[in-house]
């Protein structure tokens, strides 16, 4: 049996007619942020509440330290969870929101203030939940799950409703726990903050895994070997690098994307026929790209571009 922090092996599940989960399987490693990303409908919240004991599977299975989440005996400080920041008394106010948290675990009231001074939410504790912005009721839950000290945790979309303040501060704190040895495993839409957050992707639709992969070779895969090249006699680098057998497409007066060649061949071509050029740069997809070209069979509902509906 595995002993992973999360493992997810087979997984299956039908909502009447809807197929959820199609045989999903990964397994998330400490010491990192994971990415959980797919379209809507993809199966990642499924997923999720599999891996909480919230849903049953059909078939398959999801354990969280090599046990089934429902046998845990302190669970809060096994794995810590945020699925959804409005899942709250609005009456309480936060400090005692997590007080009743802490209370069924167990956990001290000195665990709780602990929490929301990481969180940055001490000089608010005692104003009532239901008060705060998106926000702040994300950074609550996020307190939430850490009231137990968990060696891992699960997050679901911890980005939204964060101003830049609290992006950046979510971003080094995802950083922090994973840097502690902790297993983050995150969904989100988001790419750009997953770009700077996470070390790890797990990529899904239709209820399986499309990619399974670092963040750093989903990049470099997707990036190809494409250069960009900017000469203000474009022209005659055109030539040059197309009698060296490259593809080159102008993007612009003096601006063109070279195909083909690498940066260092470029260089070498061009100043050996001397030829000027500004710049000479390998191309770097963005997550966002890499994400669409991955999951682009996957997507449920797809607006027309502007070619398609003429």
């Amino acid at each position: 049996m595995s002993d992973a922090p999360i493992m997810v092996s087979g997984l299956r599940k039908r909502f009447g007619s809807t197929v959820a989960l199609d045989g999903m399987s990964f397994t998330i490693q400490p010491g990192q942020v994971t990415g959980f990303v797919g379209p809507n409908g993809a199966g990642k919240s499924t997923t999720m509440r599999v891996i909480l004991g919230l849903d049953a599977p059909d078939a398959g299975r999801a354990l969280v330290g090599g046990r089934p989440y429902r046998s845990l005996p302190r669970p809060l400080c096994q794995v810590g969870s945020l699925l959804d920041a409005s899942a709250l008394q609005p009456a309480r106010t936060a400090r005692n929101h997590l007080l009743w948290l802490a209370h069924s675990q167990g956990l001290s009231a000195r665990r709780v203030d602990t929490v929301l001074e990481e969180a940055g939410l001490a000089a608010v504790a005692r104003r009532r939940a239901g008060g705060f912005s998106l926000g702040m009721r994300q950074r609550l839950g996020i307190a939430a799950a850490m009231l137990g000290d968990p060696p891992t945790l699960i997050l679901d979309e911890p980005f939204n409703g964060m101003d830049p303040e609290g992006i950046v501060w979510t971003r080094a704190f995802l950083r922090g726990l994973a840097a502690q040895g902790r297993a983050v495993l995150v969904s989100s839409h988001l790419m750009g903050e997953l770009q700077d957050a996470a070390d790890h992707l797990v990529v899904v639709g239709h209820g399986r895994v499309i990619a399974d992969t670092s963040v750093a070779q989903l990049l470099a895969a997707a990036s190809g070997d494409a250069v960009t090249l900017r000469s203000a006699a474009l022209a005659r680098a055109s030539a040059v690098l197309a009698g060296a057998g490259a593809t080159v497409v102008a993007t612009g007066p003096d601006a063109a994307t070279v195909g083909g060649l690498t940066t260092e061949a470029v260089v070498s071509l061009l100043s050996r026929h001397g030829v000027p050029f500004s710049e000479v740069s390998a191309q770097r997809a963005t997550l966002e790209q890499a994400y669409l070209r991955l999951t682009r069979d996957a997507v449920e509902f797809r607006a027309a571009t502007p070619e398609e509906a003429r």
